[in-house]
């Protein structure tokens, strides 16, 4: 009798929303085979069953949430199934008999790959085997299988354990200082309610929020930035290029913060308050928010600064479509180190928002509107972005992000300029 738990999902999840089973109690069900779907906070996630047997017990319905390492199901393994494992054992030199710690997805990667994880070391957590484990395995050997895609869908993401940073617990009695949170008046007595359980991503958000919040000191810095040379520039490339992906304004705000950010290491860092260390990261992974049918997601364009304009549009409309239809990859949304938030599209002349923690800053695009502005004397009606940079004053004093904000107005108020650095 085989007890299945929850695996660690890796990216710092510990919990996840059960979304289906591909089963039922007494079904028969092979090794590998669909066992049910969750949800995370960072994609949908297919999990396979780990042993051939029969399905004696399912814990849990849709709609609940189940914690790391808990059992979710109870799989009772066929007598044949554990015969062959016996007999395979005694054949097997006793260096190889010893159990692997490895995900499912792993020991499937493995297989593909026809590599004996028996002779793998793991880096993950506790020696636990990776899927990069698995793939430099195979490239040492020269496996035949060792280029086997990466891009896997989130239905079909490894169930990876990197080593990640435990999240900042605070005493439950000790609390935070001059926090007091109220209970909530009886809002049922006043008037029909409906009560929805705040699980998943949208529980994700608000957790994530509050932490930032309360534990970042913001500070926003305001500006306005003009456009109308870097607009007709846009449509000029989209009209000449009609087969191509589309030019979004995001795409170039992208390019030009990834550029800055090395002049700006301030910007492109996190904080340590166990250390008290500033941790300044060398690449520059620019997330952009985006909204999707489950709620707010922050898809990752990975080493911004080596991208020109025209990848990164393909790269934001890629991301964005597998966020409407629910494949992105856990890896899509995770490492990045700066994030732009564009609501501009929506409405509004501005937004104010929170940081993405633990990243120590953010910039918002408000809406692109024509503005009466005085130039050279005169009043012209010109194409105005107006920015936000909101930042953590713990690594950054108000001058440095107006430097930020300065140079990046220089950069797409000149795009010729923008361009030829970029």
């Amino acid at each position: 009798m085989f007890e299945f738990k929850l695996p660690d999902l890796g990216e710092g999840i510990h919990e996840g929303e059960l979304l289906k089973w591909y089963v039922k109690e007494g079904d028969s069900i092979n090794e590998d085979d669909p066992l049910c779907e969750m949800e995370t906070d960072k994609a949908t996630v297919m999990i396979p069953s780990p042993r051939t047997g029969t399905v004696l017990k399912l814990n849990g319905k849709p709609g609940d949430t189940i914690l790391v390492n808990q059992v979710m199901a109870v799989i009772e393994e066929n007598p044949s199934i554990k015969l062959e494992k016996i007999i395979d054992s005694k054949v097997l030199d006793n260096k190889t008999t010893r159990r692997v710690a490895a995900a499912p997805a792993t020991r499937r990667l493995a297989r593909e790959m026809k590599i004996d994880i028996t002779t793998v070391t793991g880096t993950g957590s506790a020696g636990k085997v990776t899927p990069d484990d698995i793939r430099l395995a195979g490239e040492k050997t020269g496996s035949p299988n060792n280029k086997i895609n990466n891009k896997i869908e989130s239905k079909d993401v490894a169930l990876s354990d990197p080593d990640t940073q435990d999240p900042i617990k605070i005493d439950a009695n000790a609390g935070i200082p001059f926090l007091e949170i109220s209970a909530l008046p009886d809002y049922v007595s006043t008037g029909p309610v409906e009560k929805i359980p705040m699980r998943s991503l949208r529980k994700k958000v608000a957790i994530k929020t509050t932490t930032s919040t309360i534990l970042v000191p913001h500070v926003a810095h305001m500006d306005e930035c003009d456009v109308t040379e870097l607009e007709t520039l846009r449509k000029t490339l989209n009209l000449k290029n009609k087969e191509a992906q589309k030019i979004t304004l995001l795409s170039f705000v992208v390019k030009a913060i990834a550029s800055l950010l090395k002049q700006y290491p301030e910007f492109n860092a996190s904080v340590d308050p166990h250390k008290m260390e500033i941790i300044h990261k060398k690449y520059y992974h620019i997330g952009f928010a985006a909204d999707t049918p489950k709620g707010l997601i922050v898809p990752v364009i990975e080493h911004g600064d080596q991208k020109n304009v025209s990848e990164i549009a393909r790269e934001i409309a890629s991301l964005a479509g597998k966020g409407q239809d629910g494949t992105i990859t856990a890896k899509e949304l995770s490492g990045s180190t700066f994030t732009i938030t564009n609501v501009g599209a929506i409405g509004g002349t501005g937004v104010i928002p929170i940081i993405n923690y633990p990243e120590c800053a953010i910039l918002g695009m408000g809406r692109v509107v024509p503005k009466p502005i005085v130039k050279d004397d005169e009043i012209v009606i010109r194409t105005i972005l107006p920015v936000t940079l909101c930042f953590d004053h713990r690594v950054a004093d108000g001058v440095r992000a107006a430097y930020l904000i300065k140079d990046l107005k220089q950069m797409l108020e000149n795009p010729m300029i923008f361009l030829t650095k970029v």
